[in-house]
């Protein structure tokens, strides 16, 4: 049997790569599937993807756990630039993933873990990071997949604090309680934020995505455009420097 852990580098996917090493139980590697935005640019925020390269991959190989990185020959703007073939909407840019279907997810995530896992044996084991105070997601697991946070008693604070104290905890956490793509379109507008604060150049990727003519759709997630999310932190900001003249 071979026994994989699925890592995002959030803090349960690392913290059950940690039990696991701390009650030995059998691991043979933990496999990370990088999502890209285009060829060159990840769609890693990017100070989690300096924690993945900088700090987590170097740190759970010195403990012997080997690391595999996968990635799909799609990207999010290969996507996101690609024509409907078919319908009344034939011609025109698939544009912003839909949430809740979103083709991100499905073509350069899933795809990639799927075929890599076809090349596993049939009774593979995979650890897979989900808390003891899951339930819901902990109920959906079938076959093979097993959560070490659960077996163990780990709720989601409890995985926080081990990563912690192990120096594996992302700085994600700092401003976010999720992980993601930088482009998601589940992403809050404090994540949102972050990215329109620090990562300016990113930012302005996706309003040059925004501005391309053609597309399906305009909308970046269920309620507004990302013009619509600049336009919100523009005035902000503006709000911002009149209280400050005043004061």
């Amino acid at each position: 049997m071979k026994y994989i852990a699925s890592c995002s580098f959030g803090k349960d996917s690392i913290a059950a790569i940690l039990l696991a090493i701390r009650h030995q139980e059998p691991l043979d590697e933990a496999v990370y599937c990088e999502v890209m935005f285009d060829k060159d640019i990840s769609g890693e925020i990017p100070e989690h993807r300096e924690f993945i390269y900088g700090t987590a991959i170097p740190v759970l190989e010195s403990m012997g756990v080997k690391v595999r990185v996968l990635r799909a020959e799609q990207t999010y703007v290969g996507l996101f630039t690609g024509r409907i073939t078919r319908g009344p909407k034939k011609g025109l840019l698939r544009a912003f993933p839909i949430c809740g279907r979103c083709a991100v997810q499905r073509d350069c995530k899933l795809r990639p873990i799927i075929q890599y896992q076809k090349s596993l044996p049939a009774d593979t084991v995979q650890y897979i990071g989900i808390a003891k105070d899951e339930q819901e997601r902990l109920l959906r697991l079938s076959g093979n997949k097993v959560s070490l946070l659960d077996k163990y008693g780990y709720t989601e604070q409890d995985a926080k604090q081990l990563c912690r104290e192990a120096g594996l905890l992302s700085p994600i956490y700092e401003f976010t309680d999720r992980g993601g793509c930088w482009f998601c379109p589940n992403a809050n507008l404090r994540e949102l934020r972050h990215l329109y604060d620090y990562h300016p150049e990113l930012w302005r990727r996706m309003l040059e995505l925004q501005a391309l003519p053609g597309k399906v759709s305009e909308k970046f997630n269920r309620t507004m455009t990302f013009a619509d999310i600049d336009a919100i932190f523009r005035q902000e900001d503006a709000q911002q420097s009149l209280f400050r003249q005043a004061a």
